[in-house]
C-alpha cells in the first residue's frame, strides 16, 4: 500500500501550503523545553516544523503505513510516533498536570466533535490546544447567545475553554482539497470555568435537552429534568429559549439538576 495515498475512510487531507504551515507555527509559537502532542501528523509537514523548536513531540497517527514511515521522514530522537486512534488514546500516559502538554493537529473532519470532547476530558493536562476544523464547526464553537449557530457545541466547549478563532484556510492548501473551508482555532482549557461545574454529566445533559428542542421554552424542553419553578429559582426565565442563555446560566441549570 502506498503510504502517500490519502485514505478517505480516515478523512485524510494533507496540508501542503508552506505559507499556511508557517502561519500555523507562528500562531502556536512552540518553544524549547515544551512537550507537544500532534494528532494526525500524516506526511509530517507540521511535525517537521514543530520538532525544530521543542524538546519532545508525541505524534499520534491511526494510519499504520504513515506511522511507520514518519520516523524515516523525520529522523529525530525528540519524536515518538504512536500508531493509535486519537479518539481512544489515553493522554495521561504522555503528561501530567505537573508537566503540562501542548496539542496541535489537523483533526479528521468526520470525527472532529467527538475527538475534541475526548481531548477536553483530559483538559487538566493541556495548556492549550491548536486544531484545524471544518469552518462551519469552528463557527459553531465560537458562536455566542442569540447567534443562529449558537448551540450545544458552543456551550459545551465554552464551559471548558477560552476560544479564539485564528484564521481560515482554503481547500487548495490541502491534498486532496476538502469540499469545505477550514479554520484554525486555539482552545485554552479553563480551570476556573471547569471548577464551577458540579457534574459534567449533569451539565451536558441539561444542555443537550435544552438545544434538542431549541424552539421550545426552557420549561418544556427541560420538563423531564427541571420544573419551571426550579429554573426560576436561579434567576432564569423558564419562558426563555436555549439560544438566549449564556454559558454561565447553563452552568447554573446544570448545577441545579446535579443537586436535585
Amino acid at each position: 500500500m502506498n503510504e502517500n495515498r490519502p485514505r478517505k475512510h480516515f478523512g485524510q487531507h494533507f496540508l501542503h501550503d508552506q505559507n499556511i504551515l508557517n502561519k500555523i507555527i507562528a500562531a502556536i509559537n512552540p518553544e524549547p523545553g515544551q512537550t507537544f502532542v500532534e494528532i494526525g501528523p500524516g506526511r509530517g509537514a507540521m511535525t517537521r516544523l514543530l520538532i525544530n523548536n521543542i524538546d519532545t513531540l508525541h505524534a499520534i497517527e491511526i494510519d499504520r503505513d504513515l506511522a511507520s514511515a514518519l520516523p524515516s521522514r523525520i529522523a529525530s530522537t525528540q519524536l515518538t510516533v504512536h500508531q493509535a486512534d486519537a479518539l481512544r488514546f489515553n493522554y495521561n500516559t504522555l503528561g501530567s498536570s505537573d508537566a503540562p502538554l501542548r496539542l496541535a493537529g489537523n483533526l479528521p473532519y468526520n470525527i472532529s466533535t467527538p475527538l475534541l470532547f475526548h481531548i477536553l476530558s483530559y483538559g487538566e493536562l493541556f495548556t492549550d490546544i491548536h486544531v484545524m476544523l471544518q469552518k462551519e464547526v469552528a463557527q459553531r464553537i465560537a458562536a455566542g447567545p442569540g447567534n443562529r449557530t449558537y448551540g450545544r457545541l458552543s456551550v459545551a466547549i465554552a464551559a471548558r475553554c477560552e476560544i479564539e478563532t485564528l484564521f481560515h484556510i482554503k481547500p487548495g492548501s490541502f491534498t486532496p482539497p476538502p469540499r469545505v473551508d477550514s479554520t484554525f482555532i486555539r482552545l485554552r482549557p479553563d480551570a476556573h470555568k471547569r471548577s464551577l461545574i458540579m457534574q459534567f454529566d449533569a451539565f451536558d445533559l441539561v444542555v443537550k435537552h435544552a438545544f434538542g428542542q431549541r424552539r421550545k421554552r426552557l420549561s418544556n424542553a427541560l420538563g423531564n429534568l427541571l420544573t419551571g419553578a426550579k429554573i426560576e429559582s436561579v434567576g432564569i426565565d423558564p419562558g426563555a429559549r436555549a439560544e438566549q442563555l449564556t454559558v454561565e446560566e447553563f452552568i447554573s441549570l446544570g448545577n441545579l439538576y446535579a443537586a436535585s
